[in-house]
């Protein structure tokens, strides 16, 4: 048994099979873990609310319930993006304009968390509403890169990436809209899943105007990740969107357990927006996958971009509209940092005729994308077309549209996942720069086959273990 002093080195499974065991009470385990966040929170910006007191107290409630209550998850530290509601915690979608905001009712996806009994340390940092691919906003600054806190930690999860990478927390909630899972984890060296829509409910409050936000894990582990997406799925009463669920007794732990079989993947590395240059290093990750899956005995095709370059004005077009879900008095508004504006800005000025052109437009790409791809079990493309960049990089400061522009490479691969709906995965099976930078390659399934994503992502993770990175971020 690891000592107490390097819990935060056990993943997420392991500490709870410690509390199942009785090595560890869930008290001790959270306690660690709220020190490891006083010490290293300030400088990386992991979190936007802490809330040691609500820990420490549902922490020692997990004393009293039935082994029969006791989910893979049971005693293990987690945190929420700040971008969900949690009951009676302040939840500032990462604006000052919600500083003072606490909501009366959890969002499905914390009450989740609690009923398997993980424990929430807080709240993670992401930038204003969400609407953006680094973390940063004027309550708490920057999400810092554990590798190099002079780079960004992407976003908009780049709050719940820091916490992962750097052993605050094992696990943690994340969402996805257009790639807020898979960029930070791809630029924080973790494992992050964007499940199918309908997968994970976003209610009762979540936005659906266009259908592209998913809430996921995120975690140093396949196995650590699936376990978080047993505890995150399943449907509520009312949700508008609902992914076919897996048969009777089985798990997506349990996939990631089991053999995927022999696949047949399909890859391409030419982003369908224009204007975006592929970084050799990224294009290097994805034949580093491309080789290993080979080597394990799937078969790797070469296949067109399955997505044409209008699908780039589809999503701007729907994400302007959906920047404005939370509505705002023309006093708060003023509050708002100058790219969240300038995405409300561009909203507002959308026809009702244009954004359901944008939609039905979006729904008949993703169509044509599907049928292109179903020969094959999974596709893997890059996750970024760039390293990670430094945080001045993304500065508000100058033309919003500078920055926006700047933004298109790190989700290039990604958002039109958002748009055909289908589950995607970032591994980090590639390091640049000697090492010392984390690369990641995305694969996507089919539509509500989570399962075979994590049964190939499991197999890799094995082949080509990348758990010993972490020993100077977690030392």
């Amino acid at each position: 048994m690891t000592t107490p002093t390097r819990l935060h080195e056990l993943t997420a499974l392991e500490q709870a099979a410690a509390v199942r065991g009785g090595e560890v009470d869930p008290l001790d385990l959270v306690r660690h873990h709220l020190a490891r966040t006083e010490q290293f929170d300030e400088r990386f910006g992991a979190f936007l609310t802490r809330t040691p007191a609500a820990a420490l107290s549902a922490a020692a409630a997990l004393r009293g319930r039935e082994a029969a209550d006791r989910s893979a998850l049971f005693g293990v530290p987690t945190a929420v993006k700040d971008l969900v509601d949690t009951a009676g915690i302040p939840t500032t979608y990462g604006s000052k304009a919600f500083a003072g905001h606490v909501p009366a009712v959890d969002a499905h996806t914390v009450t989740r968390l609690r009923e398997a009994g993980t424990v929430s340390l807080g709240k993670t940092n992401t930038p204003e509403f969400g609407c953006c691919c680094y973390t940063d906003n004027d309550l708490a600054g920057p999400a810092r890169n554990p590798w190099n806190p002079a780079l960004s930690a992407g976003g908009s999860s780049g709050g719940a990436a820091v916490a992962v990478a750097l052993g605050l927390v094992p696990v943690a909630h994340a969402s996805d809209g257009g790639g807020s899972i898979r960029i930070p984890a791809s630029v924080c060296g973790l494992v992050g899943i964007k499940p199918s829509r309908g997968r994970v409910s976003s209610g009762p409050s979540g936005a659906e105007v266009t259908g592209l936000a998913v809430q996921g894990p995120l975690a140093r582990s396949v196995r650590d990740a699936a376990a978080l997406l047993d505890v995150l799925a399943g449907p509520e009463p009312g949700d508008p969107y609902w992914a076919s669920p897996l048969p009777d007794g089985e798990t997506f732990l349990g996939h990631a357990e089991r053999s995927p079989g022999r696949l047949r993947v399909g890859r391409y590395a030419a982003p369908a927006a224009e204007g975006v240059a592929v970084d050799p290093a990224c294009l290097a990750a994805w034949e580093h996958a491309s080789r290993l899956l080979e080597s394990l005995g799937h078969t790797v095709e070469d296949m067109h971009t399955p997505f044409g370059p209008e699908i780039s004005e589809h999503f701007v077009t729907a994400w302007g509209v959906q920047s404005l879900g939370r509505p705002l008095d023309s006093g708060r508004e003023a509050l708002l940092r100058p790219v969240t504006r300038a995405w409300r800005e561009y909203g507002r000025a959308v026809s009702g005729e244009r954004f359901a052109a944008a939609v039905t437009g979006m729904h008949a790409a993703a169509r044509r994308a599907i049928r292109a791809t179903q020969r094959y079990d999974v596709v893997l493309t890059p996750t970024l077309a760039t390293l990670p960049q430094s945080v001045e990089h993304f500065d508000e400061s100058g033309d919003p549209l500078v920055n926006l522009h700047r933004q298109s490479a790190f989700s290039a691969f990604t958002s039109p996942c958002n748009m055909t709906g289908q589950p995607a995965v970032s591994l980090p099976l590639y390091w640049a720069d000697g090492g010392r930078v984390p690369v990641g390659v995305q694969l996507v399934g089919r539509p509500a086959d989570e399962a075979t994503l994590i049964a190939v992502s499991a197999q890799l993770e094995e082949a080509c273990p990348w758990r010993d990175r972490y020993a100077r971020l977690l030392s």
